[in-house]
């Protein structure tokens, strides 16, 4: 019988990426990630459509342990940070451990010897004697589910699936949504396309997105003194964390943040009509901010139109609204977001004494510290529950979490142990404090959102500032776990610190 692994990650995204590059600086190396696909990239190798980029400053969105000096702007298009992945999965050595087109499709935990079995599509099931799911929240997208869909005879495309065959000059063209991805779409389609209509649910709190070129000289400095890009990721760092106070809570900063961007509004919309159809009724920070210079210019090209009223139904032709008006179109566009799992695990999941994690997930998905799941041992999460940052960079918090599951897998296996379990009423207390936090936010103030489940769950969202979610994660206490020594694992690691 093969060796099982030391450790099994799911998914080659930045998550995976970044376990593996800090699991070998470590000294575990027998490890394999599993991808489904056959590129690293995960979001950012999906998110191929017009104008994708990413909205918190490239210095901030990349690891401390990876700098790059070679950002060409402050916010960098999905293209190079897909550059920034391929070379950070080659500068330490971890293309090797990943197994391409290898779909995981269940995770079973066997109680005896400690050890999870990975079922894979077409393949024979991986054994690990730890896992690590990152396939991250945003790694599947589908069409969404409006009357009429399957009859539109014209062309389809999700923003996440982008058809780059697809010619857009002479057409009209729907796209439904006005979110992160949409508002970066937009103004592409309008520069090529004959006409776009553009469906809006409900109108976001815009702020203008200041982005600039890096100059050579700058280039040179990050290159040759990497202390500058330290200072200057530290810098971008606290000034989002200052953001918390306007977004995240109901504060009197909140009203400054809707001033800057009303203000960003009146000083790129004229008319008042499109002023007040652009306007939110709910807090800032309820749902995300959107960033762009560009959004509100493309609405008011002559080849623009925004629609305001519900869709009530797709047609062979086009989209019908509410009021019966049926808009004609060539190709919809829908930049409607991903299959966020706030209610269940990506895959089937099944625990001690087979107990299925999406049961006890039906009513909202809860972790330890979003890393572990108690009935669930040495089964460690990034971008677990409760995760999400509303106001600073997710890599920012991905770090943290892979810090501390990568410390806790050198626990493991340099002290030979079975297993490692998150005690449950730790885990209750922690939730129990989440939810009790997250009464206060933004988040949970009224709106409808991607991050709530449909009852009103936060299952998403961190209440706290990033150097919150930081420093809960700084160590690893075996007081947290029940820890089981191997009895029938006898072989003994050495690892380097």
């Amino acid at each position: 019988m093969n060796r099982p692994l030391d450790v099994a990650i799911i998914g080659a995204g930045f998550a995976g990426l970044g376990t593996a590059i800090r699991l070998k600086q470590k000294g575990i190396t027998n490890f394999a990630i599993l991808e489904r696909d056959e590129r690293v990239g995960g979001t950012w190798r999906d998110n191929t459509y017009p104008g994708a980029a990413c909205d918190i400053p490239s210095r901030l969105y990349s690891y401390s342990f990876a700098p790059n000096p070679t950002w060409s702007h402050t916010y960098s298009a999905s293209s190079e940070i897909l550059r920034y992945i391929e070379k950070m999965t080659d500068q330490f050595g971890v293309r090797a451990h990943i197994r391409f087109r290898t779909n995981v499709t269940g995770l079973d935990y066997d109680d005896e010897h400690g050890t999870w079995t990975i079922s894979i599509a077409d393949r024979p099931p991986v054994v690990a004697r730890t896992v690590v799911v990152a396939s991250g929240p945003l790694s599947n997208a589908s069409f969404p589910a409006i009357k009429g869909i399957e009859r539109f005879r014209g062309h389809k495309i999700h923003s996440a699936r982008w058809d780059h065959s697809y010619d857009f000059r002479g057409k009209r063209v729907a796209v439904v949504g006005t979110g992160a991805s949409a508002v970066q779409i937009i103004p592409e389609l309008v520069r090529e396309a004959e006409f776009v209509n553009v469906f809006q649910r409900t109108p976001g709190w815009v702020l203008p997105r200041f982005d600039q070129r890096i100059s050579g000289l700058a280039k040179q400095i990050y290159r040759h003194l990497p202390a500058a890009q330290s200072i200057a990721r530290n810098t971008w760092f606290w000034g989002h964390e200052a953001v918390a106070l306007g977004v995240v809570w109901n504060t009197p900063l909140t009203r400054v943040v809707e001033l800057a961007s009303k203000a960003h509004l009146h000083a790129q919309v004229s008319d008042p009509w499109l002023r007040r159809q652009l306007t939110p009724d709910f807090r800032a920070g309820c749902k995300r901010l959107l960033m762009t210079s560009d959004y509100y210019p493309a609405l008011q090209k002559p080849n623009c139109k925004l629609i305001t009223w519900p869709i009530y139904e797709i047609s062979e032709n086009g989209i019908r609204t509410a009021e019966g008006i049926e808009h004609q179109v060539d190709c919809i566009v829908f930049a409607t977001g991903f299959d966020v799992s706030k209610t269940g695990a990506p895959v089937p999941v099944h625990g001690l004494f087979g107990r299925s994690l999406s049961d006890e997930w039906a009513h909202g998905a809860y972790a330890y510290k979003s890393v572990a799941v108690s009935g669930y041992p040495n089964l460690f999460l990034t971008f677990g529950p409760n995760s999400g940052p509303g106001h600073n960079s997710a890599l920012v918090y991905m770090e943290a979490q892979i810090e501390y599951l990568t410390d806790a897998i050198r626990i493991l296996l340099t002290r030979n142990l079975k297993s490692i379990d998150v005690r449950s009423e730790l885990q209750k207390h922690y939730n129990a404090d989440i939810q009790r936090r997250l009464r206060t936010t933004t988040w949970n103030s009224g709106c409808r959102s991607w991050y709530l489940t449909d009852d009103g769950f936060n299952a998403t969202m961190f209440p706290g500032f990033g150097t919150q979610f930081v420093n809960q994660l700084r160590k690893v206490d075996l007081h947290d776990y029940v820890v089981e020594p191997a009895r029938a694992i006898t072989r003994k690691v050495a690892l380097s610190r």
